[in-house]
């Protein structure tokens, strides 16, 4: 059983009221306030021990530093190839996936991770606003 750890609790709710996936950076920023003598390596830590045991996930986008995610449940990303902000999707119907994946694999598929890439809103809008001038 793992050890209760107030500074591990901080960082799992700070990421649970988060929709925007932050780096280990920012959550050392915010979870500072609280508590000022944490060290990065401490959250650092402390994320990679919640991603392991499946309390958050970990995002590794392949545009910066990983991001981190408070909902553990499966579901979908897309990564704004402009400005590198990271968005939940909600996408129907891709549960089959890990089906269609195991037809012609003598393994066992357990899930699959897909990012979904382009522009998110915000950079849309401000092409738009460019290409209209």
């Amino acid at each position: 059983m793992l050890k209760y750890s107030r500074q591990r609790e901080a960082i799992k709710n700070f990421l649970a009221n988060r929709y925007d996936h932050p780096t280990a950076e920012t959550v050392y920023t915010e979870i500072k306030d609280e508590f000022p003598n944490i060290s990065l390596g401490t959250v650092y830590r402390n994320l990679a021990l919640l991603a392991e045991i499946g309390e958050i996930q970990k995002l590794s986008t392949g545009f910066g530093p990983d991001r981190f995610d408070g909902r553990p449940e499966p579901h979908y990303h897309f990564i704004c190839n402009q400005c590198g902000c990271v968005l939940d999707l909600t996408v129907d119907g891709l549960d089959h996936i890990n089906v269609l994946a195991g037809q012609d694999f003598d393994g066992e598929i357990e899930g699959h991770l897909t990012y979904f890439y382009g522009k998110c809103p915000n950079c849309k809008q401000e092409k738009v606003k460019f290409s209209t001038h």
